[in-house]
């Protein structure tokens, strides 16, 4: 895809799951991503994540159909039994643009994934069609199908039945400070800010009907990068086994010009190969709420 390749772009998103096996038949054979790599996770890689115990994780990497440069890594990991999604601090969700979203459903019953928010039209929100489900990792996927673009974005229609991650969705304890994280370190922009009643939220921390939350997007002129949610007060921080990855939606991988020199990176920057990579320079750094925000340098 020409021109894909942007800064601030969303090229991955790396999901840790119990059983590889059936996470790649739910990803692969039910949604019909293509499985575009199989192998191992290496020292280097792993230890770039500041995750040493990945090291020989099998890792399963899959490409939309479109072909579109971006990638969901499955990386297989013990699955926290306490683990509990949308409660905690840090990536949520990734929010992938789709075909027809009110036919997912059916064609995704008796998978792995459990739909927490079946396809549901918004009143005064137009421009898309969205629903919420689990994987076998706990990771939140939102499938979306887009209707038009946003007074302050373009959002990206399906160009195959499911295409790619076009927004990730990140829980602050202080949405303000990690705007200003992004726009300082990243020179991205702030876009829309809105204060609405999220279903999500309220049914992760049984929050009354009608309870409102703030959120803000995150864009480079008026492609949509991060959504980032202030969390009610009982958000936590996400429990981590330091010497692993995240439970669910572990990191995000984002295209960047250039790699900010003034981040404390995991470990040195260095050029990785793969499909997802390229054999381009990528470095791992943590973000105010804790997240994994791995970099890769395209200028």
């Amino acid at each position: 895809m020409n021109g894909f390749l942007t800064h601030g772009r969303i090229i991955g998103g790396v999901v840790t799951t119990p059983d590889l096996g059936a996470a790649l038949g739910d990803y692969r054979d039910r949604l019909g991503l293509e499985l575009v790599e199989d192998a191992a996770v290496s020292p280097e890689l792993a230890a770039g994540w500041g995750a040493p115990s990945a090291t020989g994780a099998r890792m399963a990497t899959l490409q939309p159909k479109s072909g579109a440069h971006c990638f969901i890594r499955l990386v297989e990991q013990p699955l926290p039994a306490d683990f509990r999604p949308t409660r905690t601090f840090g990536w949520n969700a990734y929010e992938i643009t789709v075909q027809d979203v009110f036919g997912w459903p059916s064609r995704l019953a008796g998978s792995g994934f459990e739909i927490v928010g079946p396809p549901k039209e918004i009143e005064g929100l137009p421009y898309f069609v969205a629903m919420q489900m689990l994987g076998r990792g706990r990771e939140m996927i939102y499938l979306n199908e887009v209707r038009c673009d946003t007074p302050t974005s373009d959002l990206p229609k399906a160009r195959s039945p499911v295409d790619h991650i076009f927004i990730v969705i990140l829980a602050v304890p202080d949405r303000e400070a990690a705007l200003r994280w992004y726009q300082e370190r990243l020179g991205i922009e702030t876009g829309g800010t809105y204060t609405i009643e999220y279903t999500m939220i309220n049914k992760a921390f049984g929050l009354p009907g009608g309870t409102q939350s703030t959120i803000s997007m995150l864009q480079k002129g008026r492609l949509p990068i991060v959504e980032v949610d202030g969390y009610p007060a009982a958000a936590t921080p996400r429990a981590i086994d330091p010497d692993r990855l995240p439970p669910g939606n572990a990191l995000v991988t984002l295209a960047v010009d250039h790699l900010p020199a003034d981040l404390p990176y995991i470990a040195p920057p260095a050029a990785r190969s793969g499909p997802l990579y390229g054999d381009r320079r990528a470095a791992t750094a943590r973000g105010p709420a804790g997240e994994l925000l791995e970099l890769v340098e395209i200028g």
